[in-house]
């Protein structure tokens, strides 16, 4: 198949059962891999059956694919081998460094934080080589994290960031064999513990959104007269807005949704259908992979309609977007003032995603019906709300007593 590669050509691609390619017109050897999860790759090919993966196209445009594969072609002519990093690549921190890093830029959605987590928790083995990175030497690691205290889901998760690393070793022909393939994880409690809010604490949540929007307004006001006196330019007058900033309509939308973080950082006006009070999580912006479909109720659609007015004439793609229009990276210390405000402790912004489902569970909503919701992959990760449906379990223990 065949196309001038676009930045709509490439949107309005579909997945299918099974992969498939797109050629570009514009750039012999260059190619789109649309794969069935949704997610879509640039690949230049060069030599004889040889390829190199550019990028994701969530990351890379078409014209800064045909740039990359442009570079790869211009190693080949000057004789260079896009993969001569191999032979220099030998030791984990040269792998990470020179190959892995400069690949997960391109094709990861965020690798900022598994590239930190990769070069501080595994720093001891940076030195050591790649096919000496065995079964051994990573859990007596495990073993001296299990000592120090670390949880075991923790060691895990680090775990799976370096298996990771070491599986596009194997691809790219770096090792003959996965090393840690053997190594399993540790057992953990897939349950554990759910984090919510009671009643109180949900009514103290919402009343220091509306108490920290009064606060803005009157910190503007007084900015304002201040300015006025000494003839500066006054800033937007908040006092006519319903919203000062994305912090509220955030806020609300994830605790009617049970959106990600990333998701709703991510969330585009395109994704919402405000007519039929649908959100769709596309899948190349989900953790799963696979796109879904968020209904609205009556307080998140009118949290959306309200917002798309106020910000309709700044026309921005993205439904909370950063500074300059950019995508919003992270509300840590808004979200902790919050927080400080509504007295409440130990609770984390993601947290308002197990609040969405425990509500529903409590409400008698069907576990299944949650995990669609919540966009589980794994019927396990959605088992954790089930300890909150108790009358179904009175239910059937209740059965002996007819039999």
């Amino acid at each position: 198949m065949r196309s001038t590669l676009t930045q709509k050509s490439v949107a309005d691609l579909k997945s299918a059962e099974k992969p498939y390619e797109v050629r570009d017109q514009r750039f012999k050897g260059l190619l789109l891999r649309v794969q069935p999860s949704g997610v879509k790759s640039y690949v230049v090919e060069y030599g004889r059956g040889k390829r190199k993966t550019l990028g994701r196209a969530d990351v890379l445009t078409p014209a800064a694919a045909r740039e990359a594969a442009k570079k790869v072609q211009f190693q080949i002519h000057q004789g260079e081998d896009p993969h001569h990093a191999r032979k220099n690549a030998e030791t984990l921190g040269s792998f990470l460094d020179q190959v892995y890093a400069p690949w997960a830029k391109s094709s990861h959605r965020s690798p900022e934080v598994t590239l930190h987590r990769l070069k501080t928790d595994f720093r001891k083995f940076r030195s050591i080589k790649l096919v000496d990175l065995n079964y051994r030497r990573l859990d007596h690691w495990r073993t001296q994290e299990l000592a120090r205290g670390s949880k075991p889901s923790t060691i895990n998760r680090k775990l799976a960031d370096l298996k990771a690393l070491l599986s596009r070793a194997v691809e790219w022909g770096y090792l003959k064999e996965h090393p840690l393939a053997k190594l399993k994880r540790l057992k953990v409690d897939e349950r554990g513990k759910v984090r919510f809010l009671d009643s109180s604490e949900e009514g103290r949540l919402r009343k220091a959104l509306d108490d920290r929007q009064l606060q803005i307004r009157e910190a503007r006001e007084s900015a304002n007269k201040w300015r006025e006196k000494r003839g500066y330019p006054l800033l937007e007058d908040l006092s006519s807005l319903e919203y000062v900033d994305h912090l509220k309509p955030l806020v609300i939308l994830a605790l009617n949704t049970g959106m990600r973080r990333g998701e709703l950082f991510g969330l585009e006006w395109d994704d919402v259908d405000l007519e039929r009070a649908t959100l769709t999580i596309v899948g190349d912006r989900a953790k799963s992979g696979s796109t879904r479909y968020i209904p609205l109720n009556s307080e998140a659609l009118s949290v959306l309609e309200v917002y798309w007015r106020q910000t309709a004439d700044d026309n921005p793609a993205l439904v909370f977007p950063g500074r300059h229009g950019s995508r919003l990276d992270n509300i840590r210390k808004s979200w902790s003032r919050l927080l400080d405000l509504a007295r409440i402790d130990n609770f984390r912004f993601h947290d308002l995603r197990h609040h969405f489902a425990s509500k529903l569970v409590m409400a008698g909503v069907d576990l299944n019906t949650v995990r669609e919701l919540l966009g589980h992959s794994d019927y396990k990760m959605t088992l954790r709300y089930a300890h909150l449906a108790p009358e179904h379990k009175l239910q059937a223990v209740e059965m002996l007593m007819k039999s």
